[in-house]
């Protein structure tokens, strides 16, 4: 699509934000919720010179995109919860040899096949921690189909800045919403790190952003790539205590020491607010207009959506939960609570959780009712 206003369904904003940021290699095997994303780009991407492949099942799509990445494309996968607990495997390995790439997760309702036409958030945890390890992640949470383009980019700019995958949490709710939304004229866009004259360790760097360079295959540099635990130049060593312990660690500072530049979130009166009701995807929707709803009605009720689920907000929701009441509102009954209890703790936390399909704006409002008093 061209830059400019359509109508259109958050899947397909999706794809057209991959294809945006530079998309040049998509492999994927279709399942509800996520299944148009793979069809638009099966006609999209191609005419735009990239590779379309289907592959066999998820854990085949996510190798594929690894293997491309390594080619020095920039690559994505779309899937829902099963799907997404088949790549976890691979996801791990991405994570182990630091290849940028973008994985969707158009959540549904589950848990196993669940119900592949409703909604649900109930994957951010698995997300954050569905492998093995010891390893840090950056997933987003769109509300919206502008949302599903904008983060998508930001996504690809993450995942190419730090050399790392890049969770884009998506659900039901928002993949098939359809609304307007705009195509920039004018995107910013990241690349990875390439390596300069001389360099010959792609796996280590005391660069202050813990990201090294990325030789790539057919570079004519000797490039090794394992997930067994290896020094800088990439050869392995399974049992010495300094590589894993140098390897592991800025592999998760290369997060963290980032965190404050990574961390993104929207919030409205806050400050005065006496209860600030905290929803992400297309449950915060419905939570947003409660609250607005409670505002018109005299409460002093703020709102808190995380656009960046992981590195999560922790600083900013130490600091809501030290100030007010606190109310969750997720499609989920494990989605964020635990990292929000981490947080704020438990004494002033209330919950508003439900299955299967979004609740109305009244709904939540006389929660917030309730919970105010």
């Amino acid at each position: 699509m061209n830059p400019g206003e359509y109508f259109h369904e958050g899947n397909v904003a999706c794809a057209e934000g991959a294809l945006a940021a530079g998309l040049g290699f998509f492999a994927g095997y279709p399942i509800t919720p996520a299944s148009e994303i793979m069809h638009h780009l099966a006609r999209s991407l191609p005419a735009a010179g990239g590779r379309f492949i289907q592959m066999e099942d998820e854990i085949a799509s996510m190798a594929a995109i690894i293997g491309a990445s390594w080619t020095g494309l920039k690559t994505m996968t779309s899937t829902s919860g099963p799907g997404f607990s088949l790549m976890t495997e691979n996801l791990g390995f991405a994570y182990m040899t630091e290849t940028p790439c973008v994985i969707v997760n158009v959540q549904r309702a589950g848990p196993s096949t669940g119900q592949a036409t409703k909604p649900g958030t109930g994957d951010v945890m698995q997300a954050r921690f569905g492998s093995h390890g010891d390893y840090e992640i950056i997933a987003l949470s769109p509300n919206s189909v502008q949302e599903m383009f904008d983060l998508t980019v930001k996504a690809f700019n993450l995942a190419e800045s730090y050399r790392t995958p890049v969770v884009l949490l998506a659900d039901a709710g928002i993949g098939h919403l359809r609304e307007r939304f705009t195509i920039p004229e004018n995107l910013e866009l990241a690349e990875r790190k390439r390596p300069r004259e001389g360099d010959n360790e792609f796996f280590h760097t005391e660069d202050k952003d813990h990201v090294p360079p990325m030789a790539l295959f057919g570079d004519g540099r000797e490039l090794l790539v394992t997930s067994s635990t290896h020094r800088g130049d990439g050869t392995r060593d399974t049992a010495g205590y300094h590589t894993q312990d140098r390897l592991v660690r800025r592999l998760k500072a290369k997060i963290d020491d980032n965190r404050k530049v990574i961390e993104d979130w929207e919030e409205s009166n806050i400050d005065d607010a006496e209860l600030v009701v905290i929803s992400y995807g297309s449950m915060s929707r419905p939570a947003r207009g409660a609250v607005k709803k409670a505002r018109q009605k005299g409460m002093k009720v703020g709102f808190f959506r995380p656009k960046v689920m992981w590195p999560g907000p922790g600083e900013r929701l130490k600091e809501i939960g030290s100030q007010s009441e606190v109310l969750l509102v997720e499609l989920s009954l494990r989605g964020y609570r635990m990292e929000v209890e981490r947080h704020v703790g438990t004494g002033n936390m209330h919950i508003y959780d439900r299955l299967n399909s979004l609740p109305t704006i009244d709904q939540v409002y006389r929660r917030i009712k309730e919970v105010v008093g």
